[in-house]
C-alpha cells in the first residue's frame, strides 16, 4: 500500500505573494489553481491512503469548494475530515477558521473512522481510520513544545488500546526532529519511515524535519520518498508499505 501524506496549506501557494498586502494575509485567498496541481500531484503518486493537513472544507476563502471532498472525487477515494479545533472551541464561530480542517482519504474497504481530541493546545482532532488490517492516526501537533508533550501522551495511550498494527502521521511541528518524540516512539513502539531523517520544511529548501509517518510493529516500510513539490510550504511525504501477515 501507499500513504501519502500532506500539509496543504488550504492550497492557498507560496512566494512573497503570499504575504501581500500584510504578512501572512495569504491565508485569505485561496488559489483554484494550485488546488488543482495538488490535486493532479496527488493523483499521479496513486496512493491508497492519503492524510491532509491544513485543508479548507468549504468556506468563503475556497468559494465554497470542500478540498477534501474535490481531491478524494478526483481519486476516486472516501474521506473522512473535520475541524482540527475542539467542539468547544471559539474557532467555530470564525468565518474560514471554522472550515479549516484535516482529512484522511482511502481507496480500500472502510471498517470505521473515529474524531478523538487532545486536551490542550489549539488544534485538536485526531482523526482515527481503521481499514482491514491497519488503524490509521492523522495529527497536527501544537506549534508549543509542552502542549506537545501533552498531546504525544494522549496518542501513546491510544496506540495502546489499538488491536492492529498502527500509522501514526501528520504534521509534528518537531522543529527538533526524530529528537523530540525519540521516548514517545521507544514507549510506543513506533518507528519512523524516514530513517534518513530527511527535512520537508519549508518546500522551497527544506531544513527541518516537522512531519512524520510513524509505523507500528507489523508494518514494513518498503518505501519512502519527499518529493520535490512546491504547491504549499511543506513537502509531502510518500510510504509505501506492507502488512505482515
Amino acid at each position: 500500500m501507499r500513504l501519502l501524506v500532506y500539509n496543504i496549506r488550504y492550497a492557498t501557494g507560496t512566494g512573497p505573494a503570499f504575504h501581500l498586502p500584510l504578512p501572512g494575509a495569504g491565508y485569505l485567498r485561496s488559489s483554484r489553481k494550485v488546488l488543482d496541481q495538488i490535486t493532479q500531484f496527488i493523483r499521479d503518486e496513486h496512493p491508497d491512503l492519503v492524510g491532509l493537513v491544513e485543508v479548507d472544507t468549504g468556506s468563503i476563502r475556497t468559494g465554497m469548494v470542500n478540498q477534501a471532498e474535490h481531491i478524494a472525487a478526483s481519486l476516486g477515494h472516501y474521506t473522512a475530515y473535520e475541524c482540527k479545533y475542539g467542539s468547544g472551541s471559539i474557532n467555530h464561530l470564525v468565518p474560514i477558521v471554522r472550515k479549516q480542517s484535516n482529512a484522511l482519504l482511502a481507496a480500500p474497504s472502510v471498517r470505521g473512522e473515529r474524531f478523538h481530541y487532545f486536551d490542550t493546545g489549539i488544534k485538536r482532532l485526531i482523526i482515527e481510520l481503521e481499514l482491514e488490517e491497519v488503524c490509521v492516526f492523522l495529527v497536527h501537533l501544537s506549534l508549543k513544545y509542552r502542549h506537545r508533550q501533552y498531546q504525544l501522551r494522549t496518542l501513546h495511550d491510544l496506540i495502546a488500546g489499538a488491536t492492529k498494527p498502527v500509522i501514526i502521521a501528520g504534521d509534528f511541528n518537531t522543529f527538533w526532529g526524530t529528537h523530540e518524540i525519540y521516548l514517545f516512539m521507544r514507549a510506543s513502539g513506533l518507528r519512523s519511515a524516514n530513517t534518513l531523517g530527511l527535512p520537508s520544511y519549508p518546500s522551497r529548501s527544506p531544513r527541518v524535519e516537522l512531519d512524520f509517518i510513524l509505523v507500528s510493529e507489523g508494518i514494513e516500510v518498503t518505501g519512502f520518498r519527499i518529493p520535490e513539490a512546491r504547491y504549499s510550504d511543506h513537502r509531502p511525504l510518500v510510504c509505501d508499505f506492507e502488512i505482515r501477515k
